[in-house]
């Protein structure tokens, strides 16, 4: 298969507009770059991961594209998402938590990196409603949670999501899938834009 044709099958897998100008992966398919195969495959094979349903992966896909204010990938994830029986409360949702772990993060990291107790003893006095009773479900808010303070480079809120996850029941093999799903769109973000 040429580049060409895995460019377009992408394309196609995202609902893109094949004509439309994609530089960067237009500039991959000049140079020869065997990557664009790769990050097809890689996509491929997170969306349809053993751990999470297609329209979980779509959900943290869209919670991703939302993070990294991809605009062509928002609207992707969102009408993928919408095939996969997802609702408007739960796109909305994606995108009040991903809003939500994007405060946390900036929050939380500050403390970390600061590392003075007095910090730390001063409550937080962020509002964190939308936590209580998800529309998501609660594991799954914390999986989106999780990925998005993952992204976002907070060791403090990963190590807490990630244990809340455990507390929660849910298998490392699916926290595992999900952080994948999301390293690999974080990718496709850099490449399409």
């Amino acid at each position: 298969m040429s580049l060409v044709e895995t460019k377009n099958d992408l394309l196609k897998d995202l609902n893109l507009n094949g004509n439309a100008d994609y530089r960067i992966i237009d500039a991959m398919v000049e140079g020869d770059t065997k990557y664009l195969k790769d990050l097809r495959i890689n996509l491929k094979n997170a969306i349809a991961a053993d751990n999470i349903s297609v329209k979980e992966a779509y959900l943290i896909a869209l919670s991703v594209a939302v993070n990294e204010r991809n605009v062509t990938l928002i609207e992707s994830f969102t009408k993928l998402a919408k095939d996969n029986d997802a609702s408007e409360s739960e796109i909305a949702e994606i995108h009040a938590c991903t809003s939500l772990l994007s405060v946390n993060n900036v929050f939380y990291r500050f403390r970390h990196f600061v590392g003075k107790d007095s910090y730390n003893k001063m409550p937080a006095k962020i509002k964190m409603n939308v936590m209580l009773n998800p529309v998501l479900g609660k594991p799954f808010f914390e999986l989106v949670s999780l990925v998005i303070s993952a992204l976002n480079g907070c060791e403090t809120c990963v190590k807490s999501h990630e244990a809340h996850l455990i507390q929660l029941g849910v298998s490392e093999e699916r926290i595992f899938d999900s952080i994948r799903l999301a390293s690999v769109v974080k990718g496709l973000c850099v490449t399409i834009n």
